[in-house]
C-alpha cells in the first residue's frame, strides 16, 4: 500500500511542491513577508538572511504571490558564483531583453527595460537574488551600478537579496559599504522550536488530506531532536518515517521509525 492510501491522504506531505497558500502561517514569517513588502512599498531594497532549512525560498514564493501583479513585475535569479559579465546575462534573461557582447552594453540594456517598465507601464521592477552569498564581491558592487539612475536620484529597481549567513559577512566589507546602505531592511529566520515543529508536521499532514495526524508524540519528539527544527531536514524526515512505517505495515508513525528514517537519509 502506498503512503497517501495508508494514512488517509489525498497528497503526499512534505515535498516542496506546496502551494503559497498551504504555506505555514507563523508569527516569524508573517513579521518578515510584512517587512519585505513594506520594504518594496518605499521602493527600497532589503535582504533576507538565514541559515539554509528555515523557510527562505518558501517565504520569496510567498513575496512574490503577495506582489500584485498591476504594480510590480518580479524576476528572480540564482546565483552560482558568476563573473560580471555571466551575472549581467542572467539578469538580462529574467527580465527578458536583449543581450550584449559587453557588460556595459548589458548593464545599459537592463537599465533601459527597468526604466521603460517605470515610465511606460507603471510598474515597479523587482529583482530577487538568490544565493547571494555565493556573489563575488565585484559582482555584488555591480549592484550598485544597476540601481543607480539619474544620478541616484530616481528610484526605480528595487532588489531581494537572499541568502546564508555568509552574505552578511560580505555586505561589511569596506568596499561594499554604498552596496549595503542601499538596503532598507535586514531580515532574518531562526530554526523552529519543539511545539513550532509540531505544529509545523501537523499542517503538512493537514493540508495534504489527512483527518487524523499519524504521528505520535514520541515521533514528534524524535523528528524535533533529530531535525532541531530546520524546515527541510523535518520535511525529509518526516516524509521518510511515513515509507518506514508504511513498510512495516504500521498506520502510525512512532519514534523508531523516526530513527530508522534518520538512518537511512544521512551517514
Amino acid at each position: 500500500m502506498e503512503i497517501r492510501g495508508r494514512f488517509g491522504l489525498s497528497a503526499t506531505p512534505f515535498t516542496r511542491e506546496l502551494p503559497v497558500r498551504h504555506r505555514f502561517a507563523h508569527e516569524q514569517f508573517d513579521i518578515v513577508l510584512d517587512d519585505l513588502r513594506t520594504a518594496l512599498n518605499d521602493r527600497m531594497s532589503a535582504a533576507m538572511i538565514a541559515p539554509a532549512g528555515t523557510g527562505k525560498t518558501a517565504l520569496v514564493r510567498a513575496l512574490r504571490d503577495a506582489l500584485p501583479e498591476a504594480r510590480y513585475r518580479v524576476h528572480y535569479v540564482k546565483v552560482a558564483g558568476l563573473s560580471k559579465r555571466d551575472m549581467c546575462r542572467e539578469i538580462t534573461a529574467a527580465l527578458g531583453v536583449q543581450s550584449a557582447g559587453s557588460t556595459p552594453g548589458m548593464i545599459r540594456n537592463i537599465q533601459a527595460a527597468v526604466r521603460g517598465a517605470s515610465h511606460t507601464d507603471g510598474l515597479r521592477t523587482v529583482l530577487i537574488i538568490d544565493d547571494a552569498h555565493e556573489l563575488r564581491p565585484e559582482v555584488m558592487a555591480l549592484l550598485k551600478t544597476l540601481t543607480n539612475f539619474a544620478m541616484d536620484s530616481q528610484l526605480l529597481l528595487s532588489l531581494v537579496l537572499i541568502g546564508q549567513p555568509p552574505l552578511s559577512e560580505l555586505l561589511r566589507r569596506p568596499e561594499l559599504d554604498d552596496v549595503a546602505r542601499r538596503i532598507a531592511h535586514y531580515a532574518t529566520l531562526r530554526l523552529l522550536s519543539r511545539d513550532e515543529t509540531r505544529a509545523y508536521v501537523v499542517h503538512r499532514c493537514t493540508v495534504a488530506g489527512a483527518v487524523k495526524v499519524p504521528f505520535d508524540d514520541g515521533a514528534h519528539d524524535a523528528i524535533f531532536e533529530i531535525g532541531r527544527g530546520n524546515l527541510r531536514a523535518t520535511d525529509r524526515l518526516a516524509l521518510k518515517a511515513l515509507q518506514v512505517a508504511n513498510r512495516r505495515d504500521c498506520d502510525v508513525v512512532d519514534h523508531t521509525a523516526v530513527i530508522e528514517a534518520r538512518r537511512a537519509l544521512w551517514p
